[in-house]
């Protein structure tokens, strides 16, 4: 007779497999992190206006500025017939803030004569190294001297060039002791500045989802490290010339690629491809965040005063081992106790 109803089976005594020891399905339809927000910065701060952009932009400041004038000058008139002592003090309030804006297009421009020095310099010692012109590499590393003279920060580099400089019978020596002593330091700085910005821009873009959010933060934070690599080299770039500076970084690199790969520098720090070990969004953030590096890397050339030489050129792999490292799983076991 048939034994009607479930039937119990025991399975105490066998090797069942369990649900938490199967291994994870793998992610195979999903694209592998290619750095949008950092694409898509790169390509706003590179794209190159309109002539119909610029002439619009162009009409609508003359306008803003017609408009603002007449009213002011109306309000303060209107209130010296119906109130002197508080129109003239309106007057006043005006004045200085007129004062203020020519204060501040001074400065602009005085950035952007110093940004026209440094790039001047750079050629100057181009010529100089191609020519083996050994007055032309002394009349360099004066006007480098000239452009540190108030910087603390570069006195015993000075010093020392002072000292070594009688030595260098030749444009190619001097130029690398020049280099060496001046310049090696401040490479140093700046490469801090690229490290700390990478950082930034891929623990934002790791942890915050909402969209463009990412973009804006890797648009500001790029924008600060160039004005702040520029700082370093003494070119004290203004809104304008931050600008000006941040355009032709990127301009570079929209137009040679380097902007649409960062996998291939994360893959030697984790040992195989990041998909395997990221989920999908700390992989984003790394991969801008080496991206980032690359920018750092194009503005360091940029900003320096002389090209490098004698010196060790920033490598991209170098700068994102150093500013993502603490941010990587470990590839090699620890030891057991």
């Amino acid at each position: 007779m048939a034994q009607k109803g479930p039937v119990l089976i025991e399975l105490d005594d066998l090797d069942a497999p369990r649900v938490s020891d199967a291994p994870p399905v793998p992610d195979t339809d999903l694209p592998a992190p290619t750095g949008a927000a950092m694409q898509m910065a790169a390509r706003t701060m590179a794209r190159k206006p309109s002539r119909l952009a610029r002439l619009f932009w162009a009409v609508t400041g003359a306008l803003l500025t017609a408009v603002l004038s007449a009213a002011a000058w109306d309000f303060v008139n209107g209130w010296i017939e119906r109130a002197p002592l508080v129109g003239w003090a309106f007057a006043g309030l005006t004045a200085a803030f007129v004062l203020i804006l020519l204060a501040i297009a001074l400065r602009e421009l005085a950035a952007l004569n110093r940004l026209t020095r440094i790039d001047g310099l750079r050629h100057a010692a181009a010529e100089a190294l191609e020519t083996q012109d050994l007055s032309a590499a002394r009349t360099v590393t004066d006007r480098l001297v000239a452009l540190y003279k108030t910087r603390p920060d570069t006195e015993w580099g000075r010093s020392r060039l002072a000292e070594l400089r009688g030595d260098q019978m030749d444009a190619s020596g001097l130029m690398a002791l020049a280099e060496d002593t001046l310049l090696s330091p401040l490479d140093r700085a700046a490469e801090r500045e690229v490290a700390a910005a990478a950082r930034q821009v891929a623990t934002v873009t790791a942890l915050v989802p909402i969209a463009l959010a990412d973009v804006a933060a890797a648009l500001t934070a790029n924008l600060r490290m160039i004005r702040r690599i520029a700082e370093v080299y003494g070119g004290r770039g203004g809104l304008l010339g931050s600008w000006r500076l941040t355009r032709a970084v990127m301009t570079h690199l929209v137009a040679t690629g380097a902007v649409a790969v960062g996998d291939d520098m994360l893959e030697p720090l984790l040992g195989g491809s990041i998909l395997g070990k990221l989920s999908r969004r700390f992989g984003e953030g790394l991969v801008n965040g080496a991206l980032t590096a690359r920018v750092g890397v194009a503005a360091i050339e940029v900003c320096r005063p002389l090209a490098f030489q004698a010196g060790k050129r920033p490598k991209a792999r170098q700068l994102v081992k150093q500013a993502l490292g603490g941010l990587l799983p470990s590839s090699t076991p620890k030891p057991q106790d």
